[in-house]
């Protein structure tokens, strides 16, 4: 069979397999907001993946997709000390219609931001506490996002499929 360069080129900005980030960075508590909020995404009939690479260059906790192409974005947060040593948040609004925090029980919600929406979660599920405020996105940055989304899921459901193609061909 005759080698194809561009079969075995990634594209831009993602490697072979693209899975979550297995780095060490999440915290138990995080990852167990992120699952319950993943599940209560689902029950509302979004579909998300974690640790998606923005346009920004930034990467969002949790992004989720709506059936009509809206997105929204969850920023987890499992301390007060994560909230306050994050100052990147306000850059993840360009991205998404809706931006939320999740936290998880026992976080004061009083310190999160008003103009974000607040989910409570633990690893089993998840209620929000406050919607967020709509803000449409520009068409072209929802197209982007939407790539990178779609991307990603299909690299990540191909890398359980086929571990092996994580390495190139």
């Amino acid at each position: 069979m005759r080698e194809n360069s561009l079969l075995r080129r990634p594209s831009a900005g993602f490697e072979a397999t693209d899975a979550p980030p297995r780095d060490g960075r999440q915290s138990e508590a995080a990852l167990a907001v992120a699952r319950g909020t993943r599940r209560l995404l689902r029950s509302m009939n979004f579909a998300s993946v974690t640790e998606l690479p923005l346009l920004s260059g930034r990467r969002a906790d949790i992004v989720a997709l709506s059936g009509a192409g809206e997105l929204l974005i969850v920023e987890v947060k499992s301390c007060v000390a994560d909230f306050r040593a994050d100052h990147k948040w306000p850059d993840y609004r360009a991205h998404c219609d809706w931006l939320y925090f999740a936290i998880p029980p026992g976080m004061p919600a009083e310190i999160m931001p008003q103009d974000a929406g607040l989910i409570v979660a633990d690893a089993w599920g998840a209620e929000i506490l406050r919607e967020a405020p709509h803000h449409k996105i520009a068409p072209a940055t929802r197209r982007a996002v939407l790539l990178r989304f779609a991307q990603a899921a299909a690299h990540r459901l191909h890398g359980l499929c086929d571990p092996e193609a994580a390495g190139g061909f």
